[in-house]
């Protein structure tokens, strides 16, 4: 008998790996009808945010909105994560037949967004990204090298073991400066605790590690970029896109005043006008 619970308990074991092991890195709902439009939201971000945008857009496009794993209550995949999710876009995008199709990404949505659009395979028509950089990591550490940034680091390691309550007051933190509407921190605190805690943690690694300077010179298609001018200003805001995005060919930056990171919550019908006016000049 003790030998057949043993069995049993080493089979459920080795299941439940490999369920997690097959489990999707992206998850896509579709919506409306016409030319494609794919949606990628950013770090910790379900689909949904999409909704208001897509709601203008579903008669006339046919809105593909992603989750990411790990993200919106979405089940975690193995590591390297963000791999994986690039992967399985381009895999999304060719499965599907998916021809002159728009991307639309915010954050490290729009540096999926960018990597995807330096794709040979692809036949992507244009890419909007919102307050995206191809190398945040770049930004944050002045001699950055990707080779140095580890899973196992303290850092990684403090948040992976900080208490729910603790891990609140930074998520809570956090929030306050992604947005300046009070109630759409709320919500952006919200998608951070809802994240599964490793992909939170070695997912952002994965996202700083990613460097995509020498890439943009691949990239053919037309590009606007809406970036946030709060809370550095618009100054330093034009500089930062230049530093970032100087091997590209070609891109059109529209600055979306008194906002945070989180344009599409903080002006959302300037937002939703501004991505309707680059669609309809396409």
């Amino acid at each position: 008998m003790k030998k057949i619970i043993v069995l049993f308990v080493s089979i459920a074991v080795s299941f439940s790996i490999q369920a997690k092991i097959n489990s999707q890195a992206i998850h896509v709902e579709v919506k409306g009808e016409g030319d494609p439009i794919l949606l990628i939201p950013g770090f910790t971000v379900p689909g949904n945010i999409w909704y208001p945008l897509v709601e203008k857009l579903e008669s006339k496009y046919e809105c593909h909105i992603v989750t990411l794993a790990g993200f919106g209550g979405k089940e975690p995949v193995e590591f390297p994560w963000l791999p994986k999710v690039n992967e399985s876009l381009k895999a999304y995008i060719l499965n599907n037949n998916l021809e002159k199709v728009t991307l639309i990404g915010h954050s490290l949505g729009g540096t999926v967004a960018t990597w995807l659009a330096t794709q040979e395979e692809l036949d992507i028509s244009q890419i909007i990204l919102i307050d995206a950089l191809p190398a945040s990591g770049a930004l944050m550490f002045p001699n950055f090298d990707p080779e140095t940034l580890m899973y196992e680091s303290s850092y990684n390691n403090q948040l992976l073991t900080l208490d729910d309550s603790m891990f609140e007051q930074t998520a809570t933190a956090m929030s306050k400066n992604l947005s300046l509407k009070v109630s759409e921190q709320e919500k952006i605190k919200n998608w951070i605790l809802e994240t599964d805690r490793k992909t939170y943690v070695y997912g952002y690694t994965d996202y700083l590690k990613l460097d995509l300077r020498e890439d943009l010179k691949k990239v053919s298609v037309p590009v606007n970029i809406i970036a946030a001018s709060e809370p550095y200003g618009k100054e330093i805001v034009h500089q930062t896109y230049k530093n970032q995005y100087a091997n590209m060919k070609d891109y059109n930056l529209i600055i979306a005043e008194e906002s945070g990171h989180f344009i599409m919550l903080d002006k959302p019908d300037w937002f939703i006008e501004q991505t309707l006016l680059i669609l309809s000049n396409q």
